[in-house]
């Protein structure tokens, strides 16, 4: 089974397992985020949950660091601000291109200093997808932790309130709703790496969907695609 057959199979399951085993009627259900195909940038989690409310949502962060926090989205936009244009490319062979506006991990990492023994963060998402990065990686030129989508607010849909972009990374590393981070001196697995998915996540060459552009294109070289 694809990677997409398998996440539309896991999204029927779950949602079809939620329906059931209520007595509220269809119009009376919460909103779910599920995975979409669309015009521009696919929807894509690991399965279907309720968005969260940004006004009450916290980032925790803990572990190997000196400073235990839980950050508002409120505090997080106090941190300096960065803005870029970058793509972010899905094992699917798609990919979306979009402006992102957020801050390096470097700003947050100065708040909570990581301890000397630190050398990977392991990632929560609200869909409880899990990943692991190392901080070498999350320090790369053009990393960002965003909250703003084209000049607007982090859709739900694509992973507000904060999520993950690293351009040179396939989308699984970019993780999505994040929730809670924690500094660890050893790298485990990510839910998609338990599946075989390489934990480096580099960018291959090959083909791509260029949704936005709606047209197919060939990757010439590994790395972030410039298109």
């Amino acid at each position: 089974m694809k990677r997409r057959d398998f996440l539309h199979f896991i999204s029927a399951l779950t949602v079809g397992t939620f329906f059931k085993n209520t007595n509220l009627k269809a119009k009376e259900m919460e909103r779910m985020l599920q995975n979409e195909d669309r015009k521009g940038f696919n929807i894509r989690f690991y399965k279907p949950f309720k968005p969260l409310n940004p006004a009450k949502w916290r980032l925790e962060v803990g572990g190997l660091c000196e400073h235990h926090r839980a950050f508002t989205l409120y505090e997080l936009k106090k941190f300096k601000k960065l803005v870029q244009v970058s793509r972010m490319k899905c094992v699917e062979c798609w990919s979306g291109k979009a402006k992102w506006g957020g801050f390096s991990p470097k700003t947050l990492f100065d708040v909570v200093k990581p301890k000397k023994e630190a050398k990977f963060l392991y990632i929560l998402c609200g869909d409880d997808y899990t990943e692991y990065i190392s901080l070498n990686d999350l320090l790369m030129p053009r990393v960002l932790f965003v909250y703003e989508m084209d000049d607007k607010p982090l859709p739900d849909i694509h992973g507000g309130p904060l999520r993950l972009i690293m351009p040179s990374k396939y989308g699984y590393k970019s993780a999505k709703t994040i929730v809670k981070l924690e500094f660890v001196a050893e790298e485990g697995t990510g839910y998609w790496e338990s599946f075989g998915y390489s934990k480096d996540g580099t960018i291959q060459k090959g083909e791509d969907l260029a949704l936005d552009l709606n047209e197919y294109m060939v990757i010439k070289k590994e790395g972030e695609l410039e298109y």
